[in-house]
């Protein structure tokens, strides 16, 4: 499974990945070739003393090393172009795949794991590919060719180095079985360190903040110790190799050596022969080291294979049906006998029997207490999860029968979490529309209450944004977030929590931009201030996963005492739907 998985990478490269092996055949059977013409010349130049010979053999044995010499060099540079490539293509494969996955998917595999998988990961599958390509090809023809030609030699000594094998074969596998679960386990430890420091990096200004600098050393130690001590197990027991493989080796000579002397002293083997069958000797057991190293990586990279295929594998939860609309006709959204659990069926339920009707244009406000299931009700309406029991209808039909992409660009999502990129104002805010004209964005901006604070920095649209918009305040950076959404002229807009950070009289005139510059898009908005939903058309009042009321600032006032305890704390300056 992991092969077939994995060969499906190698596309545009199969020509060097089969020239390699064909260039590294060449190259073994001219280097076989060599040990054999050099024991010609010492029979039949050196120990007769014929120069004529000599030169003769001599010529055959330089234009061998050179077309051996060619062979390794065109089967070297294919070998790294068909390795690069290999990699190249596993890492966009992996890419365009996790593109493709709902939250879920995403859920399951951590962020720090998923880096570990395109980068480490795929490094070590590039090496493993290039040793495959190469010196498992060379590995086992050197051994069979060597064996056949000491074998043609003579058969006692030949036996010698047979006997060897399977020694270093019961050698190789006991390493190979006690080796493999320690690698598993430090794969799984590095996405641990990649996750301590992408935490530590991105709340860098936190750490030093509280002075938590010894803390996140502490934190980085562990981990880093925990791999210090899971490689140096594996590596004490892959270097047994080594000297097992010298043990094979001298011995190996040590006995050819005595059983050549005795055979050359009968006459039945020359000098020149029995150097050969001692550089055959070397050639065989060389190549079975060069073969356990190959085991060894395979070994290494085996674990790394497995977890690049599980990202390769999945596949997402969310898929278009064939024939999916893609049209949106207005933005009511309706709620069916809805529940949700992240976990399926079975788990424990975020939403229990939701039932909910919103008419397109209207303005619906959101409100409860931390974990109330509110975010989660809103991610359900362009599909970032699907539901588990029920039904979500957006524009009277239900949301699994739109075009994934059609339904999301009708429903515009501002989230809890912010996120900007590295490049211009202008740039960021294309996300809603990569087509949108200057004046477009900046009328989206001004809606946003963006535009002036925008206008105030150095090059204004042009001005470049950090990483993670970390040059602009909070409160800066969900306007920015409200002026990308803006600009996909969606049907239905979603703001989760997004003008937390806004003061409030510009929370109160982004709402009044809403209300006349938007009048016929679903506008949504979660918030913990009552007084940014006050006004709204409707309030949803949630707790633990229900709807505990749906109806207007007056109506909630008198008949839902949740509400209004909470309005009237806020009044008085404090007090939240968390507080009892």
């Amino acid at each position: 499974m992991i092969v077939k998985t994995l060969s499906k990478c190698i596309r545009e490269y199969k020509k060097e990945s089969i020239l390699t092996p064909v260039y590294m055949a060449g190259e073994v059977f001219m280097e076989v070739a060599i040990t054999y013409v050099l024991s010609l010349l010492i029979d039949r130049g050196i120990t007769p003393g014929n120069m004529g010979e000599i030169l003769r053999i001599g010529g055959l044995l330089i234009l061998c090393a050179l077309v051996s010499l060619a062979f390794g060099v065109m089967s070297g540079r294919s070998a790294a172009v068909a390795s690069t490539g290999f990699a190249k293509n596993v890492r966009q494969d992996m890419y365009y795949n996790i593109q493709t996955f709902s939250f879920a998917n995403i859920d399951r595999f951590s962020t720090a794991s998923l880096i570990t998988r395109l980068t480490t990961d795929v490094t070590r599958m590039q090496h493993a590919y290039m040793m495959l390509i190469r010196i498992a090809i060379r590995s086992p023809l050197m051994l069979i060719f060597s064996l056949i030609m000491s074998f043609r030699i003579n058969v006692r000594i030949a036996t010698v180095f047979l006997c060897a094998v399977p020694v270093l074969g019961l050698g190789i596998y006991i390493m190979m079985s006690k080796a493999h679960p320690i690698y598993e386990r430090v794969f799984k430890t590095y996405d641990k360190l990649n996750r301590v420091v992408q935490e530590n990096l991105r709340g860098i200004r936190v750490v030093k903040a509280f002075v938590r600098e010894e803390h996140e050393r502490e934190k980085f130690g562990k981990v880093s110790d925990t791999i210090y001590r899971d490689f140096s197990r594996a590596e004490k027991i892959t270097t047994f190799g080594s000297p097992l493989m010298q043990a094979s080796v001298y011995t190996c000579i040590l006995l050819s050596s005595w059983l050549g002397a005795h055979i050359i002293v009968a006459g039945n083997m020359t000098t020149g022969q029995l150097m050969s069958v001692l550089t055959y000797a070397m050639s065989i057991l060389t190549s079975l080291m060069m073969l356990s190293m190959v085991l060894m990586m395979l070994i290494i990279s085996r674990a790394s294979a497995e977890r690049i295929c599980e990202v390769l594998n999945e596949r997402t939860d969310i898929a278009n049906d064939p024939g999916a609309e893609t049209v949106i006709p207005d933005g009511s959204v309706d709620f069916d006998g809805v529940s949700f659990s992240y976990g399926g069926r079975g788990g424990r339920s975020c939403l229990e029997n939701i039932d909910l009707h919103i008419r397109s244009g209207e303005t619906i406000g959101l409100i409860g207490g931390t974990g109330s299931g509110k975010s989660t009700l809103v991610q359900l309406i362009p599909r970032l999860y699907d539901v588990t029991e029920g039904c979500v209808r957006v524009g009277g039909r239900d949301v699994r029968e739109y075009d994934i992409e059609a339904l999301r660009n009708a429903v515009s999502m501002v989230l809890q979490k912010n996120e900007l990129f590295s490049g211009t104002v202008a740039e960021n805010l294309r996300w809603g529309n990569e087509n949108a004209t200057m004046e477009e964005i900046r009328h989206a901006a001004r809606v946003a209450q963006a535009d002036g604070f925008i206008m105030a920095m150095p090059e204004g649209y042009d001005s470049e944004m950090e990483q993670g918009g970390s040059n602009v305040s909070g409160g800066q950076k969900q306007r920015l977030c409200i002026a990308r959404a803006l600009l996909k002229n969606p049907k239905i807009l979603i703001l989760d929590d997004s003008t937390s950070a806004v003061d409030t009289a510009t929370d109160r005139a982004i709402r009044d931009a809403f209300r006349s510059e938007m009048p016929d898009v679903t506008k949504i908005i979660i918030a913990q201030r009552i007084s940014s939903v006050q006004d709204a058309d409707r309030i949803i009042v949630m707790d633990n996963g229900r709807i505990m009321d749906f109806g207007t600032h007056d109506e909630l006032l008198n008949r839902c005492r949740i509400y209004r305890e909470v309005y009237e704390s806020q009044q008085k300056g404090g007090g939240d739907f968390d507080e009892q």
